[in-house]
Order: structure tokens, then C-alpha cells, then sequence
């Protein structure tokens, strides 16, 4: 048997992800061939800096500071982007596309934001994408969508994908401790950045499910469209009452099939103890799907850091390499850029239970005023939970958080109604909104 050709790589960004992208090209290159019988050659690391590149001892020799030096190579066959950012990493992609490159990268944020104009550019110029990285680090979740799962209608996609929060929300539900106490501990831990915008105010997550609603249900939304909401509102009389009545509190990124279309969304959410999802704890992630002939799978793991992203990084690589992604990048009609572009997102139309604590001033008639509100609407209560609050004998006001629970209602009505029980003198502060998720329903035979 002919021994097949190597196949040069150019390594774009030798960070976290990109230096363990490195060392696994070259620690286990025999393995990698053994495996896939496609020698990958690493041969630049082209880097602003290579201090984590020293640190895991790579090869000098493949340092190589001009990207221009590895895009004219006309041997080099890809070009790995994992420098992270929208601008620069743009640029590098486009210029690697232009260059007649395959391209992989982890970028989620480039690609919610612009991975159709990529992609159409990618497909004029002969090459493909790999992006497997982008949506779960190293749970192959865009490969089940593209490959294992193809032969279903998708229903419904409920996902962790933020290792930050899902790690602060434990640690509140576990421990008890405050979100300000759990955010602390994330970023000692390495496992929250500095600044954790991104991750905390659900945006993060709001970018991976834009990329599986695509692949998912051939529908690109517009990222703009999709509402975002993050963890910093959760407060710990959130969790304990969760507790109370027997649920949990994640941070969902949820796009599902309703009457009124395909709806996506990302915001925290009351689950059963008894939910798939409910024992995804600490920094792990996991993806459920809904399909009408499997029902529900669910993928878990390690959603981000330098080995796992690098496992799915490498394995887009070998994809490459064999020439499969190639095929599928052509083939595959719910591709980004093959999508049928939608105009709206009918969230405010879905149907769901609702949990709502209000801060109450123990006044007579408050209570009365919130539920009158509520059947304005057309809302109908399911309970009333309200902790026992001591007498006043100090003539101060004392505000007591008052839960109740929704039946099964429209959000928008929801969502008016609250404004209205905000605006009440009664009210001490913007009362929490949170949607109580139940598992989404398996096919029947009729299916």
C-alpha cells in the first residue's frame, strides 16, 4: 500500500486551545495516524507571542511570526484560527479562504455573527469550514447534528453550554453561597475570566445555540432576535425556593419546533430534580436533542479549556484531511449559508409555566393587588409560597419575597403583567421572572 502524502497544517493563535492544539498534532501524531491513516504535518505557529507555546516545550523551529509566509505556502493545505475575537480572526479567515485554505476554528461569537457571508465565501472559493470546536469543546455535538442524527426531523435542542455559569449555579445550589460568593470562587478557580461578561450574561451561549439552530432546523435566525438573558439576576432566595418546591436552576440555551415557528432563546430556568439535565453539575456541559424518530439523546462533557477544544479542533483537521468535511460542507443542506433566513423569532408567543418572586411590602392588600393584575391577564395561579415574617415592632417597612407559581401561560402576558406588578408601590424591586422547563416530550408511535 502507497504510503499517502502529509498534509501540512498552519496553526493561526497559540493560546489556551492553540498550544494544546499544537502538542497534540505533534505528541500524538503516531496515534492520529495510526488512527486515520492521513499524516498531518504541523508546520507554523504563527503567534503575536509564544510564551504558552515555550511553556508546553513545541518545536521552536515551527515558530513563524508572518501569517503571509504560512498563507503562501501552496503546500499547506489548512489553516487553523484560534485566536478568538471577531476583527482579526475574520481577517485571518477570509484571507486563508481567499488563499484557496481549508479553515477550522473554535470562533462561536465570528460565526453567530458572520458565519453565512464565511461560508458562502468558503464554498465560491473551493474550500470548506470545520467548526466543530465552536458549540461544546469537546462534545462532537455539531457531528451529530450533521451525521448521526440526520435522518430526523429535529424538535427541540435544551443545552448547557456555559461551563461558568452552570459552575456558579451549583455552587449557589450546592453551597448556598451568594452569586457574588460563586463568581469569586469560578475566577480562583481559573474557571471565570477577569471580566465575565461574556459568560455570566448568557451571550456566550446565546452564540452556540445560533450555530446548532442552523444545523438543527435549517433556519438561520438572526443573532439579534434571539433575547439573551444571563445569571446575574439570580439571587439566593431564587435557589432555596427552587429547592423548596423541588426544582434547579440553569442556564438553558433552548431553540424547539412551537406552532408559531422555530423559537430560540437563552435564559435561566426552573428544571425537576428528575430532568436529563439536572445532574449536569460544576463546568460540564450537555447538550439534550430532540428527534422525531430517536426521541431525546444527550451528549455531555467538557464544554471548553485548552485539551478538550483541541480534541474537536484535531478531529476537524483529520475530517479535512480524509476528505469527508469537504463533502459534507457541500452536501449538507442545513449548512451555515445554505439556511432559509427567517424574520422572527416568536418567543413571546410560547407557552410555559412561570415561577415570579416579588419583594412585597408587608402592607394589607398587597398580595391583592398582584393577583388582581394577574387575572387582568388572564393568568391563572397554581400557588402562593410565602415565608413566615416576624412582626415589625420598629414601625420599619419590611419587604418579604412572595413566590408564585404560573399554570401554563403565554410569556407575553407574562411579561406585561410583571411590568405592571413592578410599577406597584408595594413592589421593592423588579420582581424575577423565571420559566419552569419541563422535558420535552418523546414521539409517540403515531410520530
Amino acid at each position: 500500500m502507497n504510503t499517502p502524502k502529509s498534509v501540512p497544517v498552519a496553526l493561526v493563535g497559540c493560546g489556551v486551545v492553540g498550544s494544546a492544539t499544537a502538542r497534540l498534532l505533534t505528541r500524538d501524531r503516531a496515534l492520529l495516524e495510526a488512527k486515520c491513516r492521513v499524516p498531518l504535518e504541523l508546520r507554523y505557529i504563527v503567534s503575536k507571542t509564544y510564551k504558552r507555546a515555550k511553556e508546553f516545550e513545541l518545536d521552536t523551529s515551527l515558530f513563524e511570526p508572518e501569517l503571509d509566509k504560512a498563507l503562501s505556502d501552496p503546500e499547506v493545505q489548512i489553516v487553523i484560527e484560534l485566536i478568538g475575537g471577531i476583527d482579526d480572526a475574520r481577517e485571518v479567515i477570509e484571507r486563508a479562504i481567499d488563499a484557496g485554505k481549508h479553515v477550522v476554528t473554535a470562533n462561536k461569537a465570528l460565526l453567530a455573527l458572520h458565519g453565512t457571508a464565511l461560508f458562502d465565501r468558503a464554498r465560491n472559493a473551493g474550500v470548506s469550514i470545520g467548526f466543530e470546536a465552536s458549540c461544546a469543546g469537546g462534545i462532537p455535538i455539531v457531528r451529530a447534528l450533521y451525521d448521526g442524527l440526520i435522518a430526523n426531523r429535529i424538535d427541540a435542542i435544551y443545552a448547557i453550554v456555559n461551563g461558568t455559569c452552570n459552575y456558579i449555579l451549583t455552587q449557589m445550589t450546592s453551597k448556598g453561597e451568594s452569586y457574588e460568593q460563586a463568581l469569586k470562587e469560578a475566577q480562583a478557580d481559573g474557571l471565570a475570566e477577569a471580566d465575565p461578561t461574556l459568560d455570566v450574561s448568557g451571550m456566550d451561549s446565546a452564540h452556540k445555540i445560533a450555530i446548532m439552530t442552523s444545523l438543527a432546523f435549517g433556519e438561520a435566525i438572526p443573532f439579534d432576535l434571539i433575547p439573551v438573558e444571563g445569571i446575574e439576576g439570580i439571587k439566593r432566595d431564587d435557589v432555596r425556593f427552587a429547592a423548596k418546591l423541588g426544582y434547579l436552576i440553569k442556564l438553558l440555551a433552548i431553540a424547539e419546533r412551537q406552532r408559531s415557528g422555530i423559537t430560540v432563546r437563552v435564559r435561566p430556568a426552573f428544571i425537576s430534580r428528575n430532568h436529563p439535565l439536572a445532574w449536569v453539575s460544576g463546568p460540564f456541559n450537555a447538550v439534550s436533542v430532540y428527534g422525531h424518530v430517536t426521541g431525546h439523546t444527550m451528549y455531555y462533557g467538557r464544554g471548553a479549556g485548552g485539551s478538550p477544544t483541541a480534541s474537536a479542533v484535531v478531529a476537524d483537521i483529520i475530517s479535512i484531511a480524509s476528505g469527508v468535511l469537504p463533502r459534507v460542507f457541500d452536501e449538507f443542506g442545513y449548512m451555515l449559508g445554505e439556511n432559509s433566513v427567517v424574520a422572527d423569532n416568536p418567543v413571546a408567543d410560547t407557552l410555559h409555566r412561570y415561577y415570579l418572586r416579588v419583594m412585597v411590602r408587608d402592607s394589607p392588600g398587597a398580595l391583592a393587588s398582584m393577583t388582581s393584575i394577574l387575572e387582568h391577564y388572564g393568568i391563572s395561579i397554581a400557588s402562593v409560597l410565602q415565608d413566615e415574617v416576624a412582626d415589625s415592632n420598629g414601625g420599619e417597612e419590611v419587604y418579604v419575597p412572595v413566590v408564585i407559581i404560573l399554570h401554563t401561560t403565554g410569556e407575553r402576558a407574562v411579561l406585561e403583567a410583571a411590568s405592571e406588578i413592578n410599577s406597584l408601590p408595594t413592589t421593592g424591586e423588579r420582581c424575577s421572572v423565571i420559566t419552569i422547563v419541563d422535558e420535552y416530550p418523546e414521539p409517540t408511535a403515531e410520530d
